[in-house]
Parts: C-alpha cells; sequence; structure tokens
C-alpha cells in the first residue's frame, strides 16, 4: 500500500500519516400513516431522498438517525431499526460515503427543514421517479426485504 500524505504534529513535531476514509453517513425510512417521508434536496445533488446526514464525531449511528430525521422533518422516531449498509464509492456524488440505512415508525407533524426544501409523504408503491443518490436502490431493497418478511408471517 502507499504511503499517504503526512503532515507534522502541531505537538512532537512528528510526521503522521493522513489517511482518506469514507464519511459516514445514516438514511432513515420514516413511515408514517400514509406512506414514507421524503425529503426535497435543496443543496446538490437536488432530487427526492431519504432524510438524513453525516455521522457527527463522537455520535452513535442512532443517535445520528434520531438527530438527522428531527432537525429535517421535525418528527420523532419510534422502533428504530437497522436495515441495511449501502457502501458504492460512486452512491454519492459529491464524495465516497458510506450509509447505514434505518426505518422507523415517525411520531408528529412533518415539516420540511434544514437540509429540506419540501417534504412530502409518499406510497411505497408510488415513489417519484428522481430520487438522489442511491435512494432508488435502497427503496427497491427495503420493498423487496418487507414484501418477503410479510410473505413469510402468513
Amino acid at each position: 500500500m502507499p504511503a499517504g500524505k503526512t503532515i507534522n504534529c502541531p505537538k512532537c513535531g512528528e510526521p503522521v500519516e493522513i489517511y482518506r476514509n469514507p464519511a459516514l453517513t445514516v438514511d432513515i425510512i420514516i413511515h408514517m400513516t400514509h406512506g414514507i417521508i421524503l425529503i426535497e434536496r435543496k443543496n446538490p445533488p437536488y432530487g427526492w431522498a431519504l432524510p438524513g446526514g453525516f455521522v457527527d464525531y463522537g455520535e452513535s449511528l442512532e443517535a445520528a438517525a434520531y438527530r438527522e430525521a428531527k432537525e429535517e422533518t421535525g418528527v420523532d422516531l419510534d422502533e428504530l431499526q437497522q436495515f441495511r449498509a449501502y457502501s458504492d464509492p460512486a452512491r454519492d456524488p459529491r464524495q465516497h460515503t458510506v450509509t447505514v440505512v434505518f426505518f422507523a415508525q415517525g411520531r408528529g407533524l412533518p415539516v420540511a427543514a434544514d437540509d429540506a426544501q419540501r417534504l412530502a409523504v409518499f406510497p411505497l408503491d408510488s415513489l417519484p421517479s428522481d430520487l438522489a443518490f442511491d435512494h432508488q436502490q435502497i427503496l427497491g431493497d427495503y420493498v423487496a426485504w418487507s414484501s418477503a418478511k410479510l410473505m413469510l408471517k402468513q
């Protein structure tokens, strides 16, 4: 593996290697009475997206999911569960990110805030075509998984 870039330690002056790692994010599939919440993004990349964002240093994935849901939609989450992780280096055109996707029941009145220009509740069988990132794949996987899980219960 080739050596990375280095900077000098501000305390001791010794060289310290800098590593380039993917950024960690969370996305949340928030169920409401008539479907799931999607936000229309205010900033590029534009389109409809699952609520979510970057995990802060020192923050758990679950805490990030609760925080991002509240910041972008105004809703609280009940029964938060982890779904899957997605790591395709091309999933976010801005940089390499890895997202951990959660699903939960939303509680409260959804209102667009923070990075959300607009917010809407869509039935899972009637999603908009202009989904940002890899959210078309994520929601397709989620629908297939949910359907299989439902069939097993019958």
